[in-house]
């Protein structure tokens, strides 16, 4: 199976492609067209939901792929089903807008998209932005989704997008597909941060990292890596959390909270009714169920990703950089989206 797009779709078909017009099709006949298709087809489209449809069923076999023809370069159906599924990236192509510094952020999950989000607000003047950059407009439908943030700093014009993606699996995978996208439809953003747990130790979830980029040419810099015009930097969350009270196992984004609360001194004051609950339960509370009780101690009536958030924003700036420099996240959290002060 083959799909051409892009506007130079001529040079890539043949007399037996099938040239399909997305215009007055409803869903029932994009449906019955897919199901017709054998998996020897080419066909021409520009239907964002007919090419879903098709990366569906046809993703399984590296020979069905999708032709970039501006580009002449391909994608396997794979990976148009996972950019379109994960990033709602727009694989038709011709992006055109504003051009501007750019960095991307890929994080675990929602609660640590927030946290980040917070960070760059608090400490690198960024503010919310509903304007994309010509470098982010491929995903632009994302931004309308309430777990995406796009954010732009008024001093110098520095765009940010922080992008939750299901897991450090799905950190690694989102990287993966984004920098074969911009080798195919030709576009360039200057940083990509990808923020990963450590799940067992620091050299192995720095692996999963350099494991995807052994696909790429790239070359190793100060803080990262190169490929293209573009530097992937690493962030590793790992910072060990003790406390008598809190079951402690692995690092993930609520440590760096537990830190934080605790420079604060909002720990403290749950630690009596932390207690309470360990002696009632008859174990200790793990940190996410320690945030809940913060949540709710702290008067915010929110969800927990509102409350990471606000909790950051309303920080200390002293005691928030500290948490980060323990953490060693607060250079690469720089460099990322080029704070030089």
């Amino acid at each position: 199976m083959r799909i051409i797009t892009g506007s130079r779709w001529e040079e890539f078909a043949d007399e037996n492609s099938v040239l399909f017009p997305e215009y007055r099709k409803n869903r029932d006949e994009l449906l019955n067209f897919t199901d017709s298709l054998k998996g020897n087809e080419t066909v021409v489209t520009s239907s964002l939901e007919l090419i879903d449809l098709i990366a569906r069923r046809f993703r399984k076999g590296g020979e069905n792929t999708l032709v970039y023809s501006d580009t002449g370069k391909t994608l396997t159906l794979r990976e148009v089903y996972e950019l379109r599924k994960y990033l709602d990236f727009d694989v038709r192509g011709g992006f055109s807008g504003e051009e501007a510094r750019t960095s991307v952020l890929f994080v675990e999950g929602k609660t640590d998209a927030k946290f980040f989000k917070a960070v760059f607000k608090k400490l690198f003047e960024f503010r919310e932005s509903r304007k994309a950059p010509g470098e982010l407009r491929f995903i632009e439908r994302v931004f309308e989704r309430d777990n995406f943030d796009l954010l732009k700093r008024k001093s110098d014009g520095h765009y940010l997008a922080v992008i939750p993606s299901e897991g450090n699996s799905g950190v690694i995978r989102n990287l993966g597909n984004f920098l074969r996208a911009i080798e195919v439809f030709n576009f360039a953003v200057d940083m990509i941060g990808a923020a990963v747990d450590i799940d067992e130790d620091r050299e192995s979830a720095l692996a999963s990292i350099t494991g995807k980029l052994s696909g790429f040419r790239h070359e190793k810099t100060e803080f990262g890596y190169r490929v293209g015009e573009t530097e992937v930097v690493p962030l590793i969350i790992g910072l060990p959390f003790e406390d008598e009270a809190v079951e402690w196992k692995k690092p993930t984004v609520e440590d760096l909270m537990l830190h934080l609360i605790g420079r604060e001194g909002l720990l403290e004051k749950i630690k009596p009714g932390l207690r309470a609950l360990n002696e009632s339960l008859g174990r200790k509370l793990k940190p996410k169920e320690v945030m809940y009780l913060a949540l709710s101690a702290y008067g915010h009536w929110g969800n927990l990703e509102g409350f990471y958030e606000l909790f950051v924003m309303r920080s200390r700036f002293r005691n928030l950089k500290a948490a980060l420099r323990e953490a060693e996240l607060m250079e690469p959290l720089q460099h990322l989206v080029g704070w030089e002060r």
